[in-house]
């Protein structure tokens, strides 16, 4: 941004002694800075949509449910606000200057992909938490695994579920992606997928 706003006015840039249309190599800077946001919000794409696909295959888990009906409005709020951002930062790129052309493009595709990825999730109701025989896999904005590999303990505290491993490793997820009505069956799988003589308990089922 600060880039496009020195070549779009043409603004002096002190430390170089040029003008912002003088400096040298600007097109191959936009193009890389582009590459740099696509390479980020494509490996974020393909870790999102594999997630969505591997919690959709439900016969492969012990437990697998929709998020909560709160969890999901959420999800809706903030990736709705997530897409606006993106497009719109890609629309005063381009504004400012036609030369951050690729950069842009790169917003405009994550703003898109937030929009399909949200639109198949609440359709075919994806948004989904599952417990395998290996790991919880949750996906919702995006995809989060709690492996049971090294898993010590197990404790709730206020809103969040707390996985802590050895080696001082902690990990956590939101309670209330899981329903009401699914959480003592959720907490029940649970301990029977994990060594109870390795794995500590502290919650509120």
């Amino acid at each position: 941004m600060a880039l496009t706003i020195y070549v779009g006015f043409d603004l002096p840039v002190e430390f170089l002694r040029v003008s912002g249309n003088s400096i040298p190599y600007r097109s191959e800077i936009f193009i890389a800075l582009g590459l740099i946001l696509l390479i980020i919000n494509i490996r974020r794409t393909i870790r999102r949509w594999m997630g969505m696909r591997i919690v959709g295959q439900i016969k492969r888990f012990s437990w697998n449910v929709e998020i909560s009906k709160e969890r999901k409005l959420r999800v809706i709020v903030y990736t709705l606000l997530e897409s606006l951002v993106f497009f719109f930062l890609g629309t005063a790129l381009y504004t400012v200057s036609n030369e951050a052309w690729l950069p842009a493009i790169a917003f405009w595709f994550a703003s898109a992909d937030n929009l399909l990825f949200l639109l198949v999730g609440l359709i075919w109701k994806k948004f989904r938490s599952g417990i395998t025989s290996k790991a919880i896999i949750m996906s919702d904005r995006d995809v989060q695994l709690i492996y049971f590999s090294g898993l010590r303990k197990v404790s709730i505290h206020q809103q969040t579920i707390y996985f802590d491993y050895i080696k001082g490793l902690q990990m956590s997820i939101p309670v209330d992606i899981i329903p009401d009505k699914d959480k003592h069956d959720f907490f029940q799988v649970l301990e029977s997928k994990v060594d109870r003589d390795k794995v500590f308990f502290s919650h509120t089922k």
